[in-house]
């Protein structure tokens, strides 16, 4: 296959070209700027298989004015122009698989793909405008899946990279009260269902890339603790959070209890589906 990927260089994009090109597949990078032109997005858009979009500033930071603009902007404009490109392309791929995220969920509620129970934050009406970019590319020719990642984790990037290093030095805890709820998938899952849904051309629309076993804070961090062989006893309270993060906190804070029922019901299985499997596989990868 000709698989074009736009964000190839980032924790999850090479990961993903990785997987791919070992496969033999062909891999092809997509920069889209704001210089970019139409055409030659086309061009490289044309007769590849499949086209997989992951763009998009990271959501992990203050939110100030500006990077809110930087967060719409960097989905939004991106992935808008992507999907003209698809859709003018004499011969459009069969797939488009565009990132999303969890967030677009609310706080109170169990969610699976049917459910309809979203926040109405700045981080769910963004993703629900970037789903709506992305479904744009609908077409008798190509389908659109967009994937609902929880927290992604990984050796040697990623979330994990940020959380590792306290917990190693003995100063890891909870992040506030600890009973948020965290939907996060193993980075090889989320490559691996990637590639199930390329090879599944029945299963379209949103599907939850997280694993079929949330765990919350404090669970994850006794989890950590014990396969670290390190103390748990500090706590980074919610106004600290708040006061670093502003209303970027709420990625840390607000709980996301969230179910992969799509890749499920298709017959997808995990290999990491509790985050202790996860985690000890991590920690032998990073040595």
């Amino acid at each position: 296959m000709k698989i074009v990927i736009c964000g190839s260089n980032g924790f999850v994009g090479s990961a993903l070209k990785h997987h791919f090109e070992q496969e033999g597949d062909e891999v092809v990078g997509l920069s889209i700027r704001s210089s970019s032109s139409l055409e030659s997005i086309i061009n490289r858009v044309n007769r590849a298989d499949v086209v997989i979009n992951l763009a998009g500033a990271s959501i992990l930071g203050r939110w100030s004015r500006s990077y809110k603009q930087l967060l719409r902007q960097s989905r939004l404009e991106t992935t808008d122009k992507l999907v003209r490109a698809i859709r003018e392309a004499p011969h459009p791929p069969h797939t488009l698989l565009n990132a999303s995220a969890v967030g677009i969920y609310d706080k109170y509620h169990q969610h699976d793909e049917y459910s309809r129970d979203y926040s109405d934050d700045f981080l769910a009406l963004l993703v629900r405008d970037w789903e709506n970019a992305a479904m744009r590319g609908h077409s008798s020719h190509t389908r659109v899946c967009t994937m609902r990642f929880g927290v992604v984790y990984g050796a040697g990037g990623g979330a994990m990279e940020k959380m590792l290093p306290p917990f190693k030095l003995g100063v890891g805890g909870k992040m506030g009260d600890g009973f948020q709820m965290i939907s996060w998938i193993h980075l090889e899952d989320l490559v691996r269902a990637c590639a199930f849904l390329i090879d599944n051309k029945l299963i379209e629309g949103a599907v939850n890339f997280t694993s079929p076993e949330p765990i919350c804070n404090l669970g994850q961090t006794r989890i950590m603790g014990k396969i670290l062989h390190r103390p748990t006893f500090f706590t980074l309270p919610a106004w600290v959070v708040k006061l670093i993060f502003g209303e970027g906190s709420v990625v840390m804070l607000d709980s996301k209890e969230v179910y992969p029922r799509v890749l499920q019901e298709g017959g997808f299985l995990f290999k990491y589906p509790t985050f202790d499997s996860a985690m000890e596989q991590i920690v032998r990868a990073q040595g």
